[in-house]
């Protein structure tokens, strides 16, 4: 299964691709930061990430499409803007009729880690490994961006048909 990672913002949203299936090696197939201006104004903020996004998606073909969940922060006007960016990644998966799906950071964490409390430089390490890169993905938001990738490949496909079941569907669409 190939997997777009998404770690949405305003400023630095990350993407990563990575292709595998549960317990066998994973492989990157990309990692970036879409970036944007801070003087911009939102929606030209979105609407950048928006065509970022559908670049990468139509150069890597993902077959799924897995965002960071938002949770409440304190910086209200952070959260909104983190809001929007995800919501730009769910249409863009949605627009390509892929599956997307959210995951908690804590939810990342525990797939990469064995713990959702893990920090920033564990999963990092982590990812590094569980990829054989050489060197750790930089800046942070294309790391998270892997995990999320990385912990729907190994979730992503038990919690489908776990939906699918609740749903009475058998796993089928």
């Amino acid at each position: 299964m190939r997997v777009l990672g998404v770690d949405p913002g305003l400023t630095r949203c990350g993407v990563g691709v990575v292709e595998g299936v549960p317990g066998a090696p994973l492989t990157l197939v990309h990692v970036g930061v879409i970036r944007t201006d801070a003087d911009l104004d939102q929606a030209e903020r979105l609407l950048l990430i928006e065509q970022g996004l559908e670049r990468i998606l139509e150069e890597f073909s993902p077959e799924a499409v897995a965002v960071e969940r938002v949770f409440a922060q304190h910086n209200v006007s952070t959260v909104i803007g983190t809001a929007q960016a995800a919501g730009v990644a769910m249409l863009c998966g949605a627009r390509r009729g892929l599956p997307v799906a959210t995951h908690t950071p804590s939810e990342a964490k525990a797939a990469i880690t064995g713990s959702g409390r893990a920090d920033k430089a564990q999963v990092t390490l982590m990812v590094t490994r569980l990829l054989r890169l050489s060197a750790a993905p930089k800046p942070a938001d294309a790391a998270d961006a892997l995990a999320l990738a990385i912990c729907h490949v190994w979730r992503g496909g038990a919690q489908a048909r776990l939906a699918a079941a609740r749903r009475g569907t058998g796993g089928r669409r």
